[in-house]
């Protein structure tokens, strides 16, 4: 497999406890910091329930052990580590691998 990593911002871009949204080969995708830790977590940004681009948007939380956030429309909880809805598991979204390297974050593309 390649490590196809793709820039897709700069770390000063991300605010802690907030998702922004970044374009990675034509698919948004919602990148969010979450300040325990710092720890940074790409999902799609499309809500498959709420059919639209907004999940970046959401609301970050945790609900139990899940570090999550609350789409802003129909208020669905997506985990931010697996990509599931805790509401309805068959509405998952896909989830990205990410990093940081030289104060730029990356994504890593399909190969």
């Amino acid at each position: 497999m390649m490590n196809n990593w793709v820039t897709v911002c700069d770390e000063t871009d991300l605010v802690s406890g907030t998702g922004v949204c970044a374009l990675l080969n034509k698919e948004q995708v919602a990148i969010f910091k979450i300040s325990k830790g710092s720890a940074l977590y790409a999902i799609s940004n499309y809500d498959p329930i709420g059919k639209a681009n907004v999940l970046s948007r959401g609301i970050v939380g945790s609900v139990g052990d899940d570090i999550v956030v609350a789409s802003p429309l129909y208020k669905q909880h997506f985990n931010l580590e697996s990509g599931v809805c805790l509401e309805d598991e068959a509405a998952s979204v896909k989830t990205f691998p990410i990093r940081v390297t030289d104060g730029k974050v990356q994504l890593q593309a399909a190969s």
